[in-house]
């Protein structure tokens, strides 16, 4: 594919997006049959941020950031920035003046597969920024890349305008396309994670609760009163 910067995408419903955000990756995770998560090496700047939004997808090339600039013109306000890059790289690609431009133009978060530095700006901007690592090596502005166009971003596929959720969890991605059969799958299942969670706090068991006992005895579980009463 030539190098190419795409404007308009399509996008899941807002309130859709937005809700995802707020269950948090781990039920959304879940929910969808345990799919869409990105590798455990994007971890977050800074711990409790947690948002949802469409993806605005963005191909760097190694140590070289240019497409950053290109990526927010194209921005709409509730988008995240997903980058990543045609080798493996961990330069500081991402810093607080970017995210000075990123916040004015309403983007709410980066997603970057190399580095990130300026962490301490960015952390008392409560600008939130999930990244392969943090390194205060510099970039150059000399390759041309692309924006909204399909890449592979820590291990997953990701188009542009799917929704992106990100938490202390690590990163989810799921489908523009499959978004609202998500989020009611995901409702759901924090309404039964609420119920189990109350029985919990009651003193249940999760042995009783997830009727554990009789699948233990069947794979050769066996109880005893003391340790003594153990045969070889």
């Amino acid at each position: 594919m030539n190098n190419v910067a795409v404007r308009n995408i399509d996008r899941a419903e807002q309130k859709t997006v937005v809700a995802l955000g707020e269950l948090g990756v781990a039920t959304v995770h879940e929910a969808q049959g345990r799919t869409g998560l990105l590798q455990p090496y994007m971890r977050p700047i800074y711990a409790g941020a947690r948002i949802g939004g469409s993806a605005i997808t963005v191909l760097l090339h190694p140590g070289d950031n240019w497409m950053l600039h290109v990526a927010v013109e194209l921005a709409r306000p509730g988008d995240i920035i997903v980058a990543t890059v045609s080798a493996a790289n961990s330069d500081g690609m991402f810093g607080d003046l970017l995210a000075t431009s990123f916040r004015a133009r309403g983007v709410i978060g980066l997603v970057i597969d190399a580095g990130c530095r300026d962490v301490k700006d960015l952390t008392e901007m409560r600008f939130p920024v999930w990244s392969r690592a943090v390194s205060a090596k510099g970039t150059v502005k000399a390759t041309v890349g692309s924006v909204n166009v399909p890449i592979v971003c820590a291990g997953m596929l990701i188009a542009p305008g799917d929704t992106i959720v990100a938490d202390d969890d690590g990163v989810v991605v799921v489908s523009r396309r499959n978004a609202d059969q998500v989020l009611a799958s995901s409702q759901k299942r924090l309404a039964n994670e609420e119920q189990k969670r109350a029985r919990l706090a009651a003193g249940e068991l999760g042995l009783d609760l997830y009727k554990m006992r009789e699948p233990l005895a069947k794979a050769g579980l066996v109880y005893y009163d003391r340790l003594s009463d153990v045969k070889e």
